[in-house]
């Protein structure tokens, strides 16, 4: 039989037989790493341990405390806990179950309403698979036999997710005991790689993020490579919850939600004096940058939106009422009214740049789930500012922003990062002029 060679991080070269398995070259190099491997980088591509080595290849292996390594841990996690309400709740229907930032989910369609209680009792079953170490076997099948298995198992938003691939399309699934699930992969070589696991709060959440189809459980965990890095995360969140705005904002009697303005914040006093030294350092600011205040009515008519593109793009988001017969939007933005302001009269390019700062109260529909504290709002005070320039005084005026930026920030201790935002497809305005 062939050998391939095999270039690793190091640069060293080692040889195995055509067919080797990743996980058998990560033993051979050492038991530790055997253990320990949970994936394996070849030529860049993330695999299975289990995926075998037939040409030449430069390979590194990917241990728990990387990033790509802790991903595998909560992707597989979110097949363990799936497996475990499979167990537990089986007439549950399964939607998607990634990995995330902080941890997992999975979307769940089931009579059963999933109540805080049920977590402990998944928690303990996916402690049984764990401790069972079930090893995850993909499998490739044409998409017509993944159809069929799917539907033959009544997973109707798996073969959803099927029948939107190509025809041609090769799908991949990963077994692991009695549990197959639908999964581009890769994960954990077994399930007892996953070591620290908890599952932390249910919510909803409508199937594929559109209000218009089923709304799902979702269930959400998080997961560690050790018992005492999953206790640090814990507790950061205990003490983040300790100091959460919302239950702030209650006990220094500060602002409230209610129950007749979902989303519409009730500022009292005491957070009207924090808001007013906000305005007043504000404008300070402002003036120290050359900014002249404006202030743009709420309600403005639907030809200006129609103009702005508002109308046509952004139409769900926002309020509309009528007047005298004619269509009106409270409005989501306050760059078409600060046009409206520029408009009134004719400039000279003497005047230029000029800019104008506006704390304009916009509105917006937000669908009630996406709802939060004043992270989260229907309406809300947006700092808002248009500077009219000519092109030769661009740069300076973006580089002015930006030292207005590092200012205001520096002063509440906040850490940003600038995103270039090039020209849409469906812009407005000519290609030269952008």
């Amino acid at each position: 039989m062939a050998n391939v060679k095999v270039t690793l991080k190091d640069g060293s070269v080692k040889e195995v037989a055509a067919g080797t398995t990743l996980l058998e070259v990560a033993k051979g190099l050492s038991q530790k790493l055997g253990k320990q491997a949970l994936l394996a980088v070849v030529d860049g591509v993330n695999k299975d341990l289990t995926d075998k080595l037939e040409h030449d290849a430069s390979v590194e292996f990917v241990v728990p405390e990387s990033s790509e390594g802790l991903h595998a841990i909560r992707h597989t996690a979110a097949h363990i806990m799936a497996q475990a309400i499979q167990h537990l709740f089986p007439d549950t229907k399964f939607a998607i179950g990634p990995a995330i930032a902080n941890g997992f989910y999975y979307d769940l369609d089931s009579e059963h309403v999933f109540v805080p209680e049920d977590l402990a009792a998944i928690e303990k079953e996916m402690a049984k698979i764990v401790k069972a170490n079930i090893p995850l076997v993909r499998s490739e099948i044409p998409r017509k036999e993944a159809l069929e298995m799917f539907a033959a198992k009544d997973e109707k938003y798996k073969v959803e997710l099927i029948t939107d691939l190509p025809e041609d399309a090769v799908i991949s699934t990963y077994t692991q005991g009695d549990f197959t699930d639908l999964c581009a992969g890769p994960h954990c070589p077994s399930t007892g790689r996953v070591k620290a696991f908890k599952l932390q709060s249910i919510a909803g959440a409508y199937w594929r993020g559109d209000e218009k189809n089923k709304m799902l459980q979702r269930i959400y965990g998080t997961a560690f490579p050790s018992k005492e890095e999953l206790d640090a995360y814990l507790h950061m969140l205990e003490e983040a919850a300790r100091r959460d705005h919302r239950k702030l904002g209650k006990e220094l009697d500060l602002f409230s939600i209610m129950e007749e303005g979902p989303g519409f914040p009730f500022f009292h006093p005491n957070g009207m004096v924090i808001r007013n030294e906000l305005i007043n350092y504000w404008r300070e600011v402002h003036r120290r940058y050359g900014y002249q205040e404006i202030k743009t009515p709420m309600i403005l008519s639907r030809k200006l939106w129609e103009t702005s593109g508002h109308w046509d793009h952004y139409r769900e988001n926002m309020y509309v009422t009528e007047i005298d017969n004619e269509d009106y939007a409270i409005k989501p933005m306050n760059c078409p009214g600060g046009m409206l302001v520029y408009k009134t009269h004719p400039h000279s390019y003497r005047e230029l740049p000029i800019r104008a700062g506006e704390l304009g109260l916009v509105h917006r529909h937000e669908l009630s789930g996406a709802l939060h504290g004043l992270f989260r709002v229907r309406c809300f005070t947006q700092d808002d500012a248009h500077i009219f320039m000519m092109p030769s005084q661009i740069k300076d005026e973006i580089q002015n922003v930006i030292r207005l930026f590092d200012e205001v920030y520096a002063t509440f201790g906040l850490k940003y990062h600038a995103e270039l935002s090039t020209r849409p497809e469906d812009s407005m305005g000519d290609a030269e002029t952008w």
